[in-house]
């Protein structure tokens, strides 16, 4: 028998020696976590990733940083930017298949997918986004934050996640733009709000609550609620709880690397080491490449150019033709459902065709007032000018 031989079977054994005493047999997942720049030193970070390891016999831990001593497998590097090198060179190389990382810079397109407990019950609940730039345009980038949070939901095992939309400027238009989606063949799972007016638009009881298992924000909301939801039990300078910032989620992006913060402690590192070796597992980047793929059979090009169109057109700088109301009338019903941004248009909208209407604010968000026996033509005039 020759020493090859010998030498691979030696490893064979080891690797079902090691699997029996770990409960874990396969490949195991390696992830990546650079130490350096934590407001709470390299020490607490490394602590992270032992209990991410202990808890996940299946996960591989490479620390990348220096000024610590550990039994995990370590790269040196002197900074900050050396680390993010070495990360992405281990990446890219297939060294490593997921990374955990603070302050990395995504191209614009990428945005994280953050993963938090929601305090009522427990339950876990996706934000997308919660940091990067998923387009230059408000609406375009939530649209494909949805996406993103669809791909990453499935990468982590949920098959079909249900999906609700924060209640912020922009939800309104969003939810016309998904529903045409979902009409053209692009199944959506939307869930209801616990409100007893329902709609796929969320309230501030269905975050705290973890209603929808994907909830759909813009990034710069969904950093607060990030930090809002993992440190409210602490004063707001450690992170304890959750799975950190999330994965960077882009239609053609090539690498797997999970956020977190300067004040993340030790809990959410841990939780993100594990949401990234789950992402790596599941296979993200493929699940997000097919997700576009049935976007664009579902005419997610027409959808987009519309919904891009339309903020093109609500930032135009021409001169404003002054509408005249029509006679004032006595207004008693109400037509929600008209996005904050758009809603000054929409009540002249109505003002071109007669009919006399005012703005104003439900419980629930902005609403249009009108006469009662104006309603049923002012709602048709509202679709047809993609109000409602």
């Amino acid at each position: 028998m020759s020493d090859k031989i010998r030498e691979t079977i030696a490893e064979v054994f080891e690797e079902i020696a090691d699997a029996l005493e770990t409960g874990s047999f396969g490949k195991k997942v390696r992830v990546g976590l650079t130490i350096l720049g934590s407001e709470h030193g390299p020490e607490e970070l490394v602590y992270g990733a032992v209990l991410a390891q202990k808890s996940n016999p299946d996960i591989e831990v490479v620390v990348i940083g220096t000024g610590v001593e550990t039994d995990l497998e370590m790269v040196a590097v002197a900074d900050e930017k050396q680390a993010h090198a070495k990360m992405d060179e281990m990446l890219l190389a297939g060294d490593l298949d997921a990374a955990v990382t603070m302050h990395y810079s995504f191209p614009i397109g990428v945005s994280t997918v953050g993963r938090v407990i929601t305090p009522a019950q427990g339950k876990p609940m996706f934000l997308a986004t919660t940091t990067g730039i998923s387009d230059v345009e408000r609406v375009p980038a939530m649209l494909k934050n949805t996406i993103y949070g669809i791909a990453t939901a499935k990468a982590c095992g949920i098959e079909n996640p249900t999906v609700g939309i924060l209640n912020i400027e922009g939800a309104r238009q969003l939810e016309r733009a998904l529903q045409k989606l979902h009409e053209g063949g692009y199944p959506i799972n939307f869930v209801e709000s616990v409100r007893s007016d329902g709609g796929v638009v969320m309230r501030g009881n269905d975050l705290l609550m973890g209603v929808p298992d994907i909830m759909v924000n813009d990034s710069l909301s969904g950093n607060v609620l990030m930090k809002m939801f993992s440190a409210y039990t602490t004063g707001g300078s450690y992170e304890a709880s959750g799975y950190g910032y999330g994965p960077g989620v882009g239609e053609d992006y090539d690498r797997i690397i999970c956020i977190i913060s300067r004040a993340s402690g030790a809990p959410v590192i841990a939780g993100a080491i594990a949401l990234a070796a789950g992402c790596a597992r599941g296979k993200l980047m493929e699940k997000a490449k097919a997700e576009f793929m049935e976007v664009r059979k579902a005419g997610w090009e027409t959808i987009m150019n519309s919904v891009k169109a339309s903020a093109a057109s609500s930032n135009k700088t021409n001169d404003v033709v002054t509408i005249v109301a029509p006679p004032k009338k006595l207004v008693t019903d109400a037509i929600p459902g008209i996005d904050v941004m758009d809603i000054e248009d929409a009540v002249e909208s109505l003002w071109k065709e007669q009919i006399y209407a005012e703005s104003g604010m439900g419980c629930t968000g902005p609403i249009i007032m009108i006469a009662p026996e104006d309603k049923e033509n002012a709602v048709k005039i509202l679709k047809d000018n993609d109000y409602l």
